[in-house]
């Protein structure tokens, strides 16, 4: 009876879409990967100005300090203050750069905290795998091993993050390491493609592969993992700074799974609900994101939040703004 039943058109036709639908999700999946490559960025147009982070970056950091990751990864890691017995605070930096972002804030903290500046893994002047790492979820591993190394016993750490330097913050906080972070520091954080806080194309700094990130999207939501060191965003990084003195140290594309690990999850708003006491400060004149629309977008989630729009200030300028150090000192003092 059941062989019968098998047999009958209404059964034929439903057990054949489903040997179909594989066939149609995986060609649909990779006829957007493929329809899709990165190309040159016309970097003479709109975008962000580097001339101020790159002049604060050359003068005279520390040589940093190797810090090993649970994979065996070489960490550089510029310390500031390291003979303090203060807070330990923990400076993540931007997309498409590296920890010298920091170096005029760092060093203003130092003189009451320890200040650790980590080079993320894929950036910096020689990592192992330029805009990529191994899978998705390492940056918060690495930032977990770095506290564990430096963290010395009761003592408070504070970590900050700039742009998507804090959209990792928040992915911290939401996932499984959240216990690592007593206090949290916002500066223009990167949420999410979709969220009120953004503008397109970030104001003409980052050039997502759409396609070819929903057709990776498809394929990691069934588990198959192997294409995600493909490229799938680039930033429109100034010819001025490529062709300057640091121009080897700029990162100017990420694969999938470094993008991944730099944001917070797709529910955004659950990390950000457990975000622990927090700064947020970001630039009135903010190229890349929407300023105003901080403040109503995470106080609807949470009441940890302190927040400072700073005039005359612009998405780069945040990090060496005098108002931003001094509201950032007190910040942590508290």
């Amino acid at each position: 009876m059941v062989l019968d039943l098998l047999q009958t058109p209404i059964i034929r036709r439903f057990l054949g879409a489903i040997l179909l639908f594989p066939v149609i999700y995986f060609s649909i999946a990779g006829a957007l990967i493929i329809s899709q490559w990165p190309k040159e960025l016309n970097t003479g147009g709109k975008g962000l100005d580097f001339s101020k982070i790159t002049s604060k970056s050359a003068i005279n950091p520390p040589v940093p300090d190797i810090l090993p990751m649970r994979d065996g990864y070489a960490l550089p890691v510029r310390v500031y203050g390291r003979e303090n017995q203060g807070t330990l605070v923990v400076l993540i930096h931007g997309s498409g750069w590296h920890g010298l972002q920091y170096h005029a804030l760092a060093t203003e903290l130092s003189k009451r905290a320890v200040v650790a500046v980590p080079d993320l893994r894929g950036h910096g002047a020689a990592p192992e795998k330029r805009g990529d790492v191994d899978h998705i979820g390492q940056f918060e591993e690495d930032m977990a091993d770095l506290i564990d190394h430096m963290r010395s016993d009761n003592q408070q750490v504070v970590v900050a993050g700039h742009s998507s330097g804090g959209g990792l913050v928040v992915r911290m906080v939401g996932g499984p390491y959240k216990d690592r972070i007593d206090k949290a520091i916002l500066l223009a954080p990167f949420l999410k493609y979709d969220a009120p806080t953004m503008r397109p194309n970030s104001g003409g700094w980052a050039f997502a592969l759409t396609r070819r990130l929903i057709g990776l999207s498809m394929l990691n939501q069934v588990g198959i993992k192997g294409l995600n060191d493909l490229t799938v965003i680039q930033f429109a990084i100034p010819n001025s700074v490529l062709n300057g003195p640091l121009g080897h140290t700029a990162t100017p594309s990420y694969s999938y799974r470094l993008n991944a690990s730099y944001a917070p999850r797709n529910d955004y708003l659950a990390d950000i609900k457990q975000l622990p006491p927090f700064l947020l400060l970001v630039g009135k004149e903010d190229e890349a994101f929407v300023a105003d629309a901080f403040q109503p977008l995470l106080s609807s989630v949470s009441d940890k939040g302190s927040y400072h729009l700073i005039e005359g200030v612009g998405h780069l300028d945040i990090v060496n703004n005098s108002r931003a150090h001094e509201l950032i000192k007190q910040f942590i003092q508290q």
